[in-house]
């Protein structure tokens, strides 16, 4: 199982920076959306690793108890979620724009966009 993780890691990686380097911008999304995976998967891998832990919480004193998992590498998956969420959702609406706009997928198309 610990060779698995870094193996979809690398694959997620390899297929976000192929999808990023097409001329197609549905392409260019589903590469930032793989690449955004890849990431929160590394930020997982950074923590504890795939281990069970009982849950972080604090004795009275505010030592932790032994055997728990790490809460921050939980906090910061979850925030990078939110953050790739937001950014890709702006992502899609210009996407969508710039189509309306030059009736084309190709990024070579969107160079001369001033006449619009």
């Amino acid at each position: 199982m610990s060779i698995l993780l870094p193996v979809a890691i690398g694959s997620l990686f390899a297929g976000a920076i192929y999808l990023l380097l097409r001329r197609s911008v549905v392409k260019l999304f589903l590469g930032l959306t793989l690449l955004s995976h890849g990431v929160h998967l590394l930020i997982f891998s950074m923590g504890d690793g795939l281990r069970r832990g009982l849950p972080p919480i604090t004795a009275a004193d505010g030592s932790t108890l032994p055997g728990t998992t790490d809460p921050l590498v939980q906090a910061l998956i979850l925030t990078a979620i939110v953050i790739s969420f937001g950014i890709l959702a702006f992502i899609l609406a210009l996407a969508y724009r710039a189509n309306q706009a030059v009736k084309s997928d190709d990024l070579d198309d969107m160079v001369t966009t001033d006449r619009l």
